[in-house]
């Protein structure tokens, strides 16, 4: 919709074809994004020094910083260092492309379509594609986590399995491994919806704010949608981490014993 000079559109505007391929105003962003990223990771990592710079060291610390916060919630050093490029990545991505939002050309620049302005560049993560996007990468991600370490047919007991004592311990191992399962795609919605949610009513609330106080107001408020992008990057990439934790626990047993032990009192020492 347009209306007083506040434009809202829920689908990206398609700026052009490539191929045949339409080209929209978000995915020229998010090139642009991984343009700044692969630019930077070139100039940080392609000659490290032995006696490293304050560049250097900072970059340093802030990676062994999340390696070691990756082990101590997987549990395993390897894991972490597997699984480090990922998560790293989700954050870096989702975190530039926010920050990208609040640069003078979004929403300015763009290309005059009839009476209408079409933005070359609109925020990455106000696309619902892209949310989605990352999100079957996270849960891909996820998946493979579980059948790598556990194999196929160990993971997927997690979600069909008839172990238990007795029929109906069965049937309900049966019904909650299907409910884990639904909740294991269910990932796709509650992932994408939510980086989508929060960073497209962010922009709509600046643009109304704006809009009626362009003076002095929307800067807090800007202040403000610069934290919930960094929040948001790293909700996303922390709970990634955490399904991938989750993902390659061992499944629990239903092994119990029938009998408490016996002591030579002859006292019953119930198990906790």
């Amino acid at each position: 919709m347009k209306e007083s000079g506040l434009h809202v559109a829920l689908a990206a505007e398609r700026v052009g074809t490539l191929w045949g391929l339409p080209i929209t105003n978000t995915l020229i962003a998010a090139w642009a994004v991984m343009a700044v990223l692969l630019i930077a990771a070139f100039f940080v990592g392609r000659a490290p020094n032995l006696l490293p710079t304050k560049l250097q060291n900072l970059f340093e610390m802030m990676v062994e910083f999340v390696l070691d916060f990756m082990e101590r919630t997987l549990g395993d050093r390897s894991l972490a260092m597997k699984y480090f490029p990922l998560v790293a990545t989700i954050f870096l991505f989702i975190f530039t492309s926010n920050l990208f939002d609040f640069l003078p050309f979004f929403g300015s620049l763009g290309i005059q379509h009839g009476a209408e302005l079409i933005p070359l560049f609109r925020p990455v993560n106000t696309d619902l594609n892209v949310t989605l996007a990352l999100a079957v990468i996270a849960v891909f991600a996820v998946e493979f986590a579980g059948i790598t370490a556990l194999g196929f047919f160990t993971y997927a007991g997690k979600f069909f399995t008839f172990r238990g004592r007795g029929i109906a311990n069965r049937l309900l191992n049966f019904f909650v491994g299907i409910l884990e399962f639904v909740s294991e795609v269910s990932r796709l919605i509650s992932f994408s919806f939510r980086l989508f949610g929060n960073v497209f009513a962010g922009e709509v609330l600046l643009g109304v704010i704006a809009l009626f106080v362009p003076y002095g107001v929307p800067v807090p408020l800007m202040a403000f949608e610069l934290f919930v992008g960094f929040i948001q990057a790293v909700v996303f990439a922390m709970l990634t981490l955490f399904f991938i934790k989750m993902a390659v626990a061992a499944p629990h047993t239903d092994e119990h014993h029938e009998h408490a032990p016996v002591h030579s009192t002859g006292s019953v020492q119930a198990h906790s």
